[in-house]
C-alpha cells in the first residue's frame, strides 16, 4: 500500500486541533496526509472486506475452528508456502494427509468434516501443527499464527500447540465496570504475583491478589505478559503466540474467571499488548512461518530491530492490519478485557525506533521521512475500530517521544489513544534522588516535570513501574534507604536517618505525582510498599533462580514490619482520590514552589495539597493561598503514625481562612514563618488565606469543611 498525497479525504476536526496549538499549523499538511492514509484503508476494509467489523473477527475463521457440526475449518495465510498440510494427534502426526486448499492472496484452507456422530475429528486437548512445504522443498513444522493455547513439556525447549476447544468454556457472570473518568492503575504480572519462589497462576492471582487490589484502592488492572512468550526472563515483550494466553500461569478460562472476578469487584483490566515487534523464534513463533523473513515482518535489515534482537512488523501490508486488529478484537470480546496498554510505541512511530534519538519537543522531530506512517494509520486504525466497536475500552500509548496529537481523536488528524504514559516523570525523580542532596531539590524542576503535558491530552503519572524494578535499576525505595532495607525495617530495630528519610520521602513522591503529575495514576505490584530489592527472572545468569521473581506481600501483613506504614498510606491516598476525584478534574492551581523553604502548594478538586520537601526545617504559621474562604481540616496527612510519621500534626486543629491576599488565590491559609513579613508576600495575591503548621518532610492535604462532599 503505497502512502497517501496530501490530496483526498480531509480530516473533519483538524482546525480545532490547530486552533488548540497553533503551532501545529506549519504540518497541516501532514495531518491531512495521514488522516488520508487511515481513511483510504478503513475504505478499502469496508470495500473489499465487508465491512471494519468483519474484517477484524477473521479470527474466528482463521487458524483451526470448530463449526457447530463438528467439523473444524482451518485457515492460513502464508504466501511463500509452496504447500500446506496439517498434522497431529488427530491423524497420527501423518504429514501429507489433510492438505490445504489454495486460494487468491497467498491464503489456504482446509476443512475436516466431522465424525461419527458429530464428534470433531480433531480433539480437544490434542497437539498439531501446520506443515508448510517451503520454496526450496523443505517441511517446516509451524505453531499456526492463530493458535489460542500453546504448552511447553518440562523435557522440551519448544512450545507445543494445543487444540482448545473444552465442551464447556468459562461463561462471564458480571459485567465490565462502566468507562471510568480516570484510573488508578495497578500493573501486575500474574506470574510473579506471589511470595514463592515459583511461577504464579492465574487462581492465585484471582483470590489472593484482587483482593489486595481492591482494599488498596485501585479501579484498574494492567496486566503484563499475558501474550505467550517462550522466553519467561523477556517480561513477555518477546511474544511467540500473539492469540494465546500464557499456559505457564493455568489456562484460557483461567484467566476468563480471573477477569470476571476481577469485573465483579468493580476493577477494569487493561491487556499489556505488544504489537511493536515479535520474537524472532520460528519454531514456536510467527518468524518465518511459510519460510520466508518477509511474512508479517518487513524483510531485510529493515525487518530487524536492532537493540531488542526482533522482527519488525509490516504494518503496510493487508493481512498483517488483518492479524493484529482481529488480535485486539479477540482479547476483548473473548477474555473481557477492556482495553489495552500498546507497549514500544515510539518504536512504532519512527523508522530509526527511538534508537540513538533524543527528543527535545521541537516539532520537527514529529513530522517528516523520519515517520512511519503506515505504523501510525495501524495504530489510528487500531483506536478507531476499538472506540467504534467498544467505546467502552481504553487505550493507553507507551511513547516516549511526546508526539503531538496522539491522545486527541482520530478525526481531528490525532491517533486516537485515550492516554499516553507520563514517561518523564519517573526518570526526574530518579535523577533528583541519584544526583542532589535533599537541601538542592529544585521545586520549580519538580513542579515543571509533573506538569509539563500537552494541554487535553490526557496522561497517566507515576513514579515508577516495572522499568524501575527490574535488575540493573532500582525501585524509589531501594533508592532511598538501600542496604538498610534488610537490617532496619523492623519497628523493635531503631528508627535509622536513612530509614526515616527514606520512609516520609517515598510517600510525598507517591503523593505529589499522584496529585500533581496526571488525569491518571499508575503503580507496578509492590512498589507500593517499598518492596525491597530488585526483579530478576530465571535465567542463566542467576542459575535460573525464583528467587527476585516474587513479590512478598506478606511484608505488608506482618505488624512488626515498616513496609505496612507504605502500604497503609498508598490505600488512603487512592481512596483519598476516590472520593475527591483529583485525577478526573482540571489541572492544579500551583500557588507555591518556594526554592529556599522547598514548599510546595497547589489546589485541585477543592483540596489543598501541601509540601514541605526542607530535610530538618519545620514551619509554623505557614501563610497558604486559597481560593475558596472557609474552615479546613486535615483529609490526608504523611506525618500520621498509621504512615510510619512523627504525629507532629493535631488532626483536630480547624483551619480558618482569613482575607488577605496570597500567591495569586484570593484567599489563604496563615502560619508565618519567622523569617517572612507581609513585605515579601507578592503584589498580586489572593484576597484569603490560612496558617498552617507543616512540619519538614512532610505533605498534607486539606478539605474545606464548608463545601465537604
Amino acid at each position: 500500500m503505497a502512502a497517501a498525497s496530501t490530496q483526498g479525504p480531509r480530516a473533519p476536526k483538524l482546525a480545532q486541533l490547530l486552533e488548540r496549538d497553533p503551532y501545529l499549523a506549519p504540518f497541516e499538511q501532514d495531518f491531512q496526509r495521514r488522516y488520508a492514509l487511515f481513511y483510504n484503508r478503513l475504505k478499502s476494509i469496508e470495500e473489499n472486506e465487508g465491512g471494519l467489523d468483519k474484517f477484524s473477527k477473521s479470527y474466528k475463521t482463521f487458524g483451526v475452528n470448530q463449526f457447530v457440526d463438528g467439523g473444524v475449518y482451518c485457515k492460513e495465510w502464508a504466501p511463500g508456502a509452496e504447500a500446506v498440510f496439517l498434522t497431529g494427534d488427530f491423524n497420527g502426526w501423518n504429514p501429507f494427509s489433510h492438505p490445504y486448499k489454495k486460494m487468491e492472496y497467498g491464503k489456504w484452507e482446509l476443512f475436516i468434516p466431522p465424525g461419527q456422530d458429530g464428534y470433531s475429528p480433531v480433539p480437544h486437548g490434542s497437539k498439531l501443527k501446520v506443515v508448510i512445504r517451503a520454496q526450496n522443498g523443505e517441511l517446516l513444522y509451524r505453531i499456526s499464527p492463530w493458535a489460542r493455547y500453546v504448552v511447553r513439556d518440562q523435557d522440551k525447549v519448544n512450545y507445543d500447540w494445543v487444540h482448545w476447544n473444552p465442551p464447556q468454556s468459562y461463561i462471564r457472570k458480571h459485567r465490565s465496570p462502566e468507562r471510568l473518568k480516570s484510573l488508578r492503575i495497578y500493573e501486575s504480572h500474574v506470574g510473579i504475583a506471589s511470595p514463592e519462589g515459583k511461577i504464579a497462576s492465574y487462581k492465585n492471582f484471582t483470590y489472593n491478589v484482587l483482593p489486595r487490589i481492591k482494599d488498596l484502592g485501585y479501579n484498574c488492572v494492567q496486566l503484563m505478559a499475558i501474550m505467550e512468550h517462550a522466553y519467561y526472563a523477556s517480561f513477555g515483550y518477546q511474544v511467540t503466540s500473539f492469540f494465546a494466553a500464557s499456559s505457564r500461569y493455568g489456562t484460557p478460562d483461567d484467566l476468563k474467571e480471573m477477569i470476571d472476578v476481577a469485573h465483579s469487584m468493580g476493577i477494569t483490566v487493561l491487556l499489556d499488548v505488544v504489537h511493536s515487534h515479535a520474537s524472532k523464534n520460528s519454531e514456536d513463533g510467527l518468524n518465518k512461518f511459510d519460510g520466508t523473513d518477509s511474512c508479517f515482518f518487513h524483510s531485510g535489515p529493515k525487518g530487524t530491530h536492532q537493540l531488542w534482537d526482533s522482527r519488525l512488523f509490516d504494518y503496510s501490508n493487508w493481512e498483517v492490519l488483518r492479524f493484529l486488529l482481529s488480535n485486539l478484537r479477540m482479547w476483548i470480546e473473548d477474555y473481557g478485557f477492556d482495553g489495552f496498554r500498546f507497549d514500544g510505541v515510539t518504536s512504532m512511530l519512527y523508522h530509526h525506533h527511538g534508537i540513538g534519538t533524543g527528543f527535545s519537543g521541537d516539532y520537527n522531530e514529529y513530522f517528516g521521512l523520519h515517520v512511519d506512517e503506515d505504523a501510525l494509520c495501524y495504530l489510528m486504525l487500531a483506536n478507531h475500530m476499538v472506540n467504534f466497536l467498544h467505546p467502552e475500552c481504553i487505550t493507553i500509548a507507551e511513547d516516549v517521544s511526546g508526539m503531538p496529537a496522539l491522545c486527541r481523536p482520530v478525526a481531528e488528524g490525532g491517533g486516537g489513544f485515550d492516554y499516553r504514559l507520563a514517561m518523564a516523570i519517573p526518570d526526574k525523580w530518579i535523577q533528583i534522588i541519584k544526583e542532589l542532596k535533599d537541601e538542592d531539590w529544585n521545586m520549580g524542576n519538580i513542579v515543571y516535570t509533573l506538569t509539563n503535558r500537552r494541554y487535553e491530552e490526557k496522561c497517566i503519572a507515576y513514579a515508577e513501574s516495572h522499568d524501575q524494578a527490574l535488575v540493573g535499576d532500582k525501585t524509589l525505595a531501594f533508592r532511598l534507604m538501600d542496604a538498610e532495607m534488610y537490617t532496619n525495617m523492623s519497628v523493635l530495630s531503631p528508627l535509622t536517618p536513612v530509614i526515616d528519610r527514606g520512609i516520609q520521602l517515598h510517600k510525598m513522591i507517591r503523593l505529589i505525582t499522584h496529585a500533581l503529575g496526571g488525569d491518571s495514576y499508575l503503580n507496578f505490584m509492590g512498589n507500593e510498599f517499598g518492596h525491597p530489592e530488585w526483579l530478576d527472572f530465571p535465567r542463566k545468569g542467576n542459575n535460573e533462580s525464583y528467587h527476585y521473581a516474587r513479590r512478598q506481600f506478606n511484608l505488608t501483613d506482618d505488624h512488626l514490619l515498616r513496609y505496612r506504614f507504605l502500604n497503609a498510606f498508598d490505600r488512603d491516598m487512592n481512596k483519598s482520590e476516590e472520593r475527591f476525584g483529583w485525577l478526573a478534574s482540571p489541572p492544579a492551581f500551583v500557588s507555591e514552589k518556594h526554592e529556599s523553604n522547598k514548599v510546595i502548594a497547589f489546589e485541585r478538586a477543592g483540596l489543598v495539597f501541601i509540601f514541605n520537601f526542607h530535610p530538618y526545617q519545620s514551619y509554623a504559621d505557614y501563610r497558604v493561598g486559597v481560593e475558596i474562604p472557609g474552615k479546613y481540616k486535615i483529609l490526608l496527612d504523611s506525618d500520621a503514625s498509621e504512615y510510619g510519621g512523627h504525629q507532629r500534626l493535631d488532626h483536630n486543629t480547624e483551619y480558618f481562612s482569613e482575607e488577605y491576599p496570597h500567591n495569586y488565590r484570593h484567599n489563604s491559609l496563615m502560619q508565618y514563618n519567622s523569617q517572612t513579613s507581609f513585605s515579601q508576600q507578592p503584589r498580586r495575591c489572593h484576597k484569603h488565606h490560612i496558617k498552617v503548621y507543616i512540619p519538614s518532610r512532610v505533605a498534607i492535604v486539606l478539605q474545606n469543611m464548608d463545601n465537604a462532599k
